[in-house]
């Protein structure tokens, strides 16, 4: 048994003070605020908040997850971001060939099973997306669903499963056998119409990938996927906070808009975020490190270098966003969007011992992993 006592803690929710808790093996066992007493405990002055969860995380720590589908990948990846303060993350699954995409999946098998916290599922993006709305994603592997996607995406041991389609490209009955089947559905790399992504809520699907980028605009005739999106109260909604992909104006008013219990911040991060690592190649087409971006030699922008950590950092401080709903974005909202916020993104009884601790800055200092302090 271990006692911490935080002088300032959120708990995924909510900020508090003078907050006493007990953590046995992986487990917070016991949560006391106001608390008076740090007898035998370890006494932190910094901000304490759960290690923050992204759902959409291509690469980092100097690895692509597409290129090298592997457990030791999944590793290198989770120690990257857990120095900058994401304790859960998502791998993604770029669109691909229906191999890659097994092997993908047996390696997030291998790193759920190491540790389920860390690795709480999967993120297929594609490959069922709109060839006008591809971005970086290649024209050769967009498809159709099939009966091999559908049996991948259901499998049993990979956690928590998100697959990001392009409600155009696949029926209503497909998203409603997906969903039933426990699939989390997030439309993405769309240029469906508003009426479309009704449809497609209406048959399940819950999220909006990375809003804004990748879909059709919201205009005053046709309010497009962003409209959608942000129209429906129970869609989540994915925002990378880079300043890059989305202007300062367009995250702010989408925050507004949706509040901090269905906008999620992202990273949509590569291989060279959370490393020195000025390139990657992504089937065969190599990706530059440019100006705080990653980019096709055409320019498109191909993912980003953006860290959780970052994300909170220009949330708050450029955007002006109030500290515990910036907080809340980074942790327990995207948890929520994946079920699983009993376990991740929330620092309350029952809950897996993953935190950091911030200074004001809002930088990160210090990360335990399953209560166990990260060196």
């Amino acid at each position: 048994m271990k006692s911490f006592f935080a002088k300032r803690l959120f708990d995924g929710f909510t900020l508090h003070s003078n907050v006493r808790f007990e953590v046995n093996k992986t487990r917070v066992t016991a949560f006391y605020s106001d608390s008076e007493d740090e007898s035998n405990a370890e006494v932190i002055h910094e901000l304490v908040i759960p290690a923050m969860v992204d759902v959409q995380v291509n690469g980092g720590g100097g690895v692509q997850f597409n290129e090298t589908p592997t457990l030791s990948t999944l590793q290198q990846m989770a120690k990257a971001y857990l120095n900058v303060g994401t304790g859960s993350l998502m791998p993604t699954i770029i669109t691909d060939d229906i191999d890659v995409m097994n092997k993908g999946a047996d390696a997030i098998a291998l790193g759920h099973k190491w540790d389920p916290g860390a690795i709480p599922g999967v993120h297929f993006e594609g490959p069922h997306l709109s060839i006008a709305k591809k971005g970086m994603h290649s024209s050769k592997h967009i498809r159709s669903l099939s009966d091999k996607e559908l049996a991948l995406f259901t499998r049993d041991d990979l956690g928590k499963v998100i697959v990001t389609l392009a409600p155009e490209a696949v029926l209503p009955s497909d998203i409603e056998a997906l969903t039933r089947a426990g699939v989390i559905v997030s439309i993405g790399h769309t240029n469906a119409t508003s009426e479309d992504c009704f449809t497609a809520f209406n048959a399940g699907a819950t999220g909006a990938t990375h809003l804004f980028n990748a879909m059709s605009p919201f205009t005053s005739r046709e309010p497009g996927v962003v409209g959608a999106s942000l129209y429906r109260d129970d869609v989540y909604c994915g925002l990378i906070v880079d300043h890059h992909h989305v202007h300062p104006v367009s995250a702010t008013l989408a925050i507004k808009l949706k509040g901090d219990k269905r906008l999620m911040l992202v990273t949509d991060a590569m291989a060279p975020a959370a490393s020195d690592v000025d390139h990657f190649v992504y089937q065969g087409n190599k990706v530059v490190r440019k100006n705080n971006t990653l980019r096709l030699e055409d320019g498109t922008l191909a993912g980003s270098l953006l860290t959780m950590e970052q994300a909170i950092q220009h949330t708050h401080f450029d955007l002006n966003i109030d500290l515990q709903a910036t907080l809340r974005m980074a942790t327990s909202t995207p948890a929520a969007f994946i079920r699983s916020e009993a376990n991740i993104g929330t620092l309350r009884t029952g809950a897996v011992a993953n935190f950091v601790t911030l200074d004001e800055s809002l930088k990160v200092t210090r990360c335990w992993r399953n209560g166990e302090l990260a060196q």
